[in-house]
């Protein structure tokens, strides 16, 4: 009696998982700069991966954490008006550090309005959160300061350059948004990979049994 062939299949070779982000990142940093006209890079692939940045806080706030918020943009606003003053304020700092220090000016902010929100859920918590919203653009509104003194309260970004090569032309930007989204798309998909992540989902689908196991709840939600 033959014997039944029991080899385990192996798995998908590695090129063959990764070909389709391979395929993408291809066309994301070679075919759009040599096809893509100015129009379609600044119409419509700068403010796509703008919002595609606000997508990645978002969905790990509300898709693996479960938490309801109406005030992320706001924090995206922070950022934005805090790298453009880090900028214009402090000449000669590289815009790698401006940018982190910009996302910590954020990370900060949304503690002060994270820290009373903690024990909130739900409706109540969208609530909270949509009262940051109208405080940050109250705030960046009524203080002059934050826009220097525009009368229209709209900001320009100051010459944008990193280690001595200049951004300001459209493939500069586009690749610059391109690199950030990159980096933190990886880093966003490193934290939902490890504990962290296995620790928002926790939270998300049961607080209280979260709790019992020994999942730290609050630090998790901040």
């Amino acid at each position: 009696m033959a014997l039944l062939d029991a080899t385990p299949a192996l798995p998908a070779p590695a090129l063959s998982r990764h070909l389709p982000l391979a395929l993408v990142l291809l066309a994301a940093f070679v075919a759009v700069p040599l096809a893509g006209s100015d129009y379609l890079i600044n119409a419509i692939l700068l403010p796509f991966l703008a919002l595609s940045l606000a997508g990645l806080g978002l969905n790990l706030l509300t898709g693996y954490g479960g938490q309801l918020s109406l005030g992320s943009a706001a924090f995206m606003a922070v950022g934005a008006f805090a790298a453009y003053n880090l900028d214009l304020r402090l000449d000669g700092l590289p815009l790698p550090v401006t940018m982190i220090l910009a996302a910590a000016t954020a990370a900060a902010v949304g503690l002060v309005f994270g820290i009373p929100s903690l024990r909130l859920r739900g409706y109540y918590l969208a609530v909270s959160t949509l009262a940051a919203q109208f405080f940050v653009q109250w705030a960046l509104t009524k203080f002059g300061w934050f826009s220097n003194h525009s009368a229209s309260g709209v900001i320009s970004a100051p010459a944008l350059q990193v280690v001595g090569i200049g951004l300001d032309t459209t493939l500069g930007r586009y690749y610059l948004a391109l690199v950030t989204v990159t980096l933190v798309t990886a880093l966003v998909w490193r934290l939902v990979s490890g504990p962290e992540g296995a620790n928002l989902i926790a939270v998300r689908d049961n607080e209280t049994a979260a709790k019992v196991i020994g999942v730290p709840v609050l630090r998790t939600k901040l």
